[in-house]
């Protein structure tokens, strides 16, 4: 698995988690919100993650 180590992540229950590291395994995220009008980090999500 490739470690993109421009993009860390924390998040090892997704399927782009590069197991070895706290990194991203993918070229590019997309990050998105759930919210109309976000104004703290907890209102985005990653709209890349996959559940391993």
């Amino acid at each position: 698995m490739d470690i993109n180590k421009s993009i860390k992540c924390t998040v090892e229950s997704c399927q782009n988690h590069a197991n070895t590291a706290n990194y991203c395994s993918l070229d590019c995220i997309t990050v998105g919100t759930h919210e109309c009008n976000p104004t703290v980090d907890q209102c985005t999500d990653c709209l890349s993650f996959k559940r391993k």
